[in-house]
């Protein structure tokens, strides 16, 4: 399989974590595009937040993923890579899109103060409120969707792999 896996997802959905079991499990590699963002912008996500505001956060990311070209990895995107639409059909491109699925209160438990987590939102607008609004883009660009809340890491990566066409 030379295409790559991407996770989207809620911060805290598991896109990390799961896809390391799931690259390790298919062999493939495992590219974190929060981290090439930061290694691009020099600072962490929280830092572009607050200095340059979550529009130019997103604006890095875009850039970040319309510039990788990977085969054979499973790619564990931000949070917000679903705001552009030309980054997710470069991804699509050459990929299958899972969206790791939890409902927000599992959300809420998992990430805590999600003001420290660098997550792209406008000031105003409440985690609920994002929850929502990105809701409608994950399951817009998902190829596959699973349902992570009462499974453990292994239980999602095993309900991905079990999508995945063959």
């Amino acid at each position: 399989m030379s295409r790559n896996l991407i996770f989207i997802g809620m911060p805290g959905s598991g896109k990390s974590t799961v896809g390391v079991l799931a690259a390790k499990r298919l062999g493939m590699g495992f590219v974190d595009t929060d981290l090439l963002i930061q290694e691009e912008a020099g600072r962490t996500l929280q830092e572009i937040v607050d200095q340059d505001g979550y529009q130019a956060l997103r604006h890095i990311e875009e850039q970040v993923l319309l510039k990788l070209s990977v085969e054979n990895q499973v790619i564990s995107t931000g949070g917000s890579a679903v705001y552009s639409d030309a980054a997710m059909r470069h991804l699509k491109a050459n990929g299958t899109v899972v969206f790791l699925d939890i409902p927000l209160d599992v959300v809420m438990q998992r990430i805590g103060d999600y003001s420290l987590r660098g997550i792209s939102r406008r000031p105003d607008q409440s985690l609920s409120e994002l929850f929502d609004e990105r809701f409608a883009l994950y399951s817009r660009y998902a190829d596959i969707t699973v349902k992570g809340e009462g499974l453990t890491q292994d239980q999602v990566c095993e309900a991905i792999i079990r999508h995945l066409p063959n």
